[in-house]
Order: structure tokens, then sequence, then C-alpha cells
């Protein structure tokens, strides 16, 4: 006998770690939730990093669970929730560590994905699962959870909050030019290849100041590899181009830093889906992951898409011969995406009228 899904939760939690881009996508969901059901509690399960961009987002109390604590930050957060039940638990996280974390929290019901999209047996972990959806982008896999329990207006709404001292921090960051931001590299993990090389950037950067009289903002976290990427790309661009904000701001103020921007041009990471929320132009570069899945989802017609040659070229299959989101692991991928490529992308969002920010997708406006 399946368990009931709430008419009426008066209590829904939500369980979703990480990533940064991951839970962007998210918070149109939350927003569906709070337009069915606007009196009911909605208290969110992530983790530190992701908490410190999303704090402030109304109607929401977040609980942090910080990774590095291991099973001791679970017991302290396990007795932070004694005594809170869930109506509903939306166990959104695809991993292990979050499926033990789900252990210690109480619900009426656990729901979580459908047995083809649970990764890590996640669906020993749960009482119903989300109804099949094959293919799927990652924003509409969230989405159906708030299909299942029965929410009509999935139309798409963020309201990231930004604070005055963000703006603050953005606007001593990067003077009155107008610019574009450039997020050069991804997060760092075994064997996923996601960035782009310094001189495509380089050439990107070079055409959009001498044509557009646009200077290049780099951002990124303060790691050796982020700053050594900085200063290779700088190293190849005349020093009025460039803006290095790299490891300078924090993620409000890059959440900021990106609302002011013209355009961000990154690979498959957080940067782009914050742009994707905030109504920002991003031109995603693709190679190694699949856009259909993964590209920032209001901007996808001005992806760089080179993952259906990397599948060719690297796989030796065709994209549709792949399981559903498979990543092309393999160094040389990015390389695939030219300096022309990307230019093009850029002078086509640069051309279109400005969509109004939050509200309208690039195709209405």
């Amino acid at each position: 006998m399946k368990h009931p899904l709430p008419a009426e939760p008066r209590h829904i939690g939500i369980l979703r770690l990480s990533a940064l881009g991951d839970v962007c996508n998210l918070v149109p969901t939350v927003r569906a939730l709070q337009r069915q059901w606007p009196e009911a509690r909605i208290t969110w399960i992530t983790g530190k990093a992701e908490h410190s961009l999303l704090a402030g987002l109304s109607g929401v109390e977040f609980v942090v669970y910080d990774k590095a604590t291991g099973l001791a930050g679970m017991r302290a957060l396990w007795r932070e929730l004694a005594d809170t039940r869930f109506d509903a638990l939306l166990h959104m996280q695809q991993a292990l560590r979050a499926s033990v974390l789900s252990l210690g929290l109480k619900a009426d019901v656990r729901v979580g994905y459908d047995k083809a999209r649970a990764k890590d047996a996640q669906h020993w972990f749960t009482h119903r699962q989300l109804v099949p959806h094959p293919r799927a982008h990652v924003l509409e896999s969230f989405l159906d959870f708030a299909r299942l329990l029965g929410v009509e207006d999935l139309s798409l709404d963020w309201d990231l909050p930004v604070p005055e001292s963000a703006v603050t921090e953005a606007a001593a960051l990067s003077g009155e030019t107008p610019y574009l931001l450039l997020s050069p590299c991804a997060n760092p993990r075994l064997r996923n290849f996601r960035n782009w090389s310094a001189e495509g950037y380089a050439a990107v950067i070079e055409h959009a100041w001498t044509q557009h009289g646009l200077r290049a903002l780099l951002t990124g976290g303060g790691s050796t590899a982020e700053r050594e990427m900085g200063e290779r790309i700088q190293s190849l661009c005349r020093p009025e181009a460039v803006i290095d904000a790299i490891g300078r701001s924090s993620l409000k103020g890059l959440l900021a830093l990106i609302d002011r921007a013209k355009v961000v041009i990154a690979p498959d990471s957080g940067p782009v889906h914050m742009a994707n929320a905030l109504g920002t132009p991003v031109v995603g570069l693709y190679a190694t992951t699949n856009p259909d899945r993964a590209a920032p989802y209001r901007w996808r017609d001005y992806v760089v898409n080179r993952y259906p040659d990397a599948v060719r070229t690297y796989l030796h299959k065709e994209p549709e011969a792949i399981p559903w989101g498979q990543r092309v692991r393999h160094p040389d991928a990015m390389s695939l995406i030219s300096a022309e490529d990307v230019i093009a992308q850029l002078e086509r969002v640069l051309a279109r009228p400005a969509p109004r920010k939050e509200t309208e997708t690039p195709d209405e406006a």
C-alpha cells in the first residue's frame, strides 16, 4: 500500500544539500509550493555554502548541514530537529550521504526520485517515488516533486535575495563601466573536465572590448588553480580590458555582480544557474555535460553546445545511445569549443532586447 500524500501539508521538508547550481534550479519548486499552500511551513536542509547563497529566501526556514562534520554533524542536526515532524519530506539529493541523513528525520511520507533517476539506491530510502520523466532537465526534475504533490501552478519564479551590502560590495569591485562576467573555472571534481582554455577566454575578452567596449570581470574562488587561470587569462589580454575579482567576493557579492553584468560566460557551474535565476543573459559552455539536462534553463538557446561532438569523438557513440546525463570524462573535450563559437553566441545575446528580470523568459522579450 502506498503512503498517502498530504492534501494540505502544514510542514514540508526539503532535503537538498548541494550544489550551488542545483539549489538555484530548485528555488522555482519552492515558489510553486508556496503559491499552492501559502500557509505551509517550508524547512530546507542544505549545505553551508548553499545556505550562504540562499540566505534570506522569503518564507523558508533553513537548517544547515556542513558535510565536513560527517556523522557527528548528522547527529547534531537530528537532535536539532528531534521535535519536528514533516507532513512530507522531499528527498531531492541523489547521494548516499543525504539518504543516511534522511534516516534521522521524522516524516509522514518521504518522496524521492523514481528508480531510473535515483542514484545510490535512493529509492530504498523513500516511501513514494516520482512519476518517471525520461530525459528531464534538472530544473524539471525538481518541479516533478511539486507535480506529484498536486501543485497546479508551475510557473518559474526565483526572487533570490540580494542584500544591499552585496550590491555595495559588487559596485566596489566592478565600478561603473559596463562589463561581461567570466567565471572560468568549475568546481574541481574527479575526472570532471569542464574548464575551457585561457586562450579562448582571452579571444572573447578582446572581441568584447574592441567591438562593444565591455570589460571582462573575472570571478571565482581563491584556490590556486583559479588564481592561476585568472593570471593566465590576464597575461593574454590588454590590462584595461580586464577586472580581476577572483577570490574577492562573497557568494552574495557574486550574485550582485551577476545581476549587474551585461552577460555571463561560464562552463557548467554555479554562476550560469545563478545568472539564470536573476534573469541575466548567460552563454554556457558545454562539451563534457549534456546541456539538455543541465544548461541554464531560460538561456538554453544561447548555449555553446559541443556535447554531441564530444560524445562522438571520445565515447565513439551517438548521443542517443548513451545514458541520459552521462558526462564525457576526457581532458580534451572542452577544446572542441572554439572562440568563434562563443563570440557568435555572445553577439546573439547582445543583439537581443533585454528581458525584464526574473519574470520574463528570453523568448518573451
